[in-house]
């Protein structure tokens, strides 16, 4: 799978409806890919989310829009998709610095937001350590959180933080054959197309579940599991960055084959520059 050649199509595609109401699910689909990784894979290799890249697009060009002055701001506001002048406002001094109408004697505080090109870029070095490798189904425990794909990046550390500081210990004496914190998981859910299911989790034996936990089936997948050594969370930021931009690529054969995404994480000093970590993709032959 081009992800390169997956993510520029997004983007044309964003361009052309640009002021429509397009989702990631809708994009996906139209690139015969999971919203849910169209989503990852975008945010990997543009720094910027689906939602977060179709917003300031569209400020940029409100902003033109505003200079012109053609149109009231009660229009400017429904075209680009805010349901009250006021909330268009809100976001447009948020991103420019200034409002709308204090534009117009501000030219200079115009934020500029152009369509975003990619190009490849040629890698030397160490090949990525990966193993193809069929799992059946089994079962995880964890701490559920529905995380925005706007927000995922800031906020999936902070869950870890609170979990390490404040709820591990309990759990750890509730459950402790589980071992919650081995895995981190991201899965795809149908009930808002803005979020995901997210699971500080571990193995599930058939223990009673304490409240505030729950249990998941990951189904039976060929999972790539990609080995990583090195501190986190570096290393494994750019374990995910290279899967996108490198191996994906480079395997054509092979495309993602569900909503899911695993991070496993070892025992030991995750500062260390030898603790082991991993990262798991359902594929399937394309």
């Amino acid at each position: 799978m081009d992800w390169i050649e997956l993510v520029k199509n997004a983007l044309a595609y964003i361009e052309a409806h640009i002021l429509e109401p397009i989702t990631a699910e809708e994009i996906g689909k139209n690139l015969n890919i999971s919203g849910f990784y169209l989503q990852k894979g975008f945010k990997i290799m543009t720094g910027y989310s689906i939602g977060e890249y179709i917003r300031n697009r569209r400020l940029y060009m409100a902003a033109l829009d505003v200079l012109k002055g053609e149109d009231k701001i009660i229009d400017l506001a429904d075209s680009y998709g805010y349901e009250t002048p006021e909330s268009f406002s809100k976001a447009f001094r948020r991103f420019h610095g200034v409002s709308p109408m204090q534009i117009k004697s501000s030219i200079y505080k115009v934020k500029p937001f152009l369509p975003i090109e990619l190009t490849l870029s040629v890698r030397g070095g160490s090949k990525l350590a990966v193993t193809i490798e069929k799992m059946e189904a089994r079962k995880v425990i964890g701490i559920p959180y529905t995380v925005s794909y706007d927000s995922a990046f800031d906020r999936i550390p902070g869950y870890w933080d609170e979990y390490c500081d404040n709820t591990m210990p309990i759990i750890g004496k509730k459950l402790p054959n589980c071992c919650i914190g081995m895995y981190g998981i991201c899965i795809e859910t149908n009930q808002n197309k803005k979020d995901f299911l997210y699971l500080i989790a571990g193995d599930y034996h058939g223990e009673e579940v304490p409240e505030g936990l729950i249990v998941a089936e990951i189904p039976a997948f060929t999972w790539a599991r990609f080995h990583c050594t090195g501190p986190m969370p570096s290393a494994l930021q750019s374990l995910n960055r290279r899967i996108f931009e490198e191996w994906l690529p480079e395997h054509p054969e092979y495309t993602i084959a569900g909503g899911y995404n695993v991070e496993v994480y070892g025992l030991g000093d995750t500062t260390a520059n030898d603790y082991k970590s991993e990262i798991w993709i359902p594929i399937r032959e394309a």
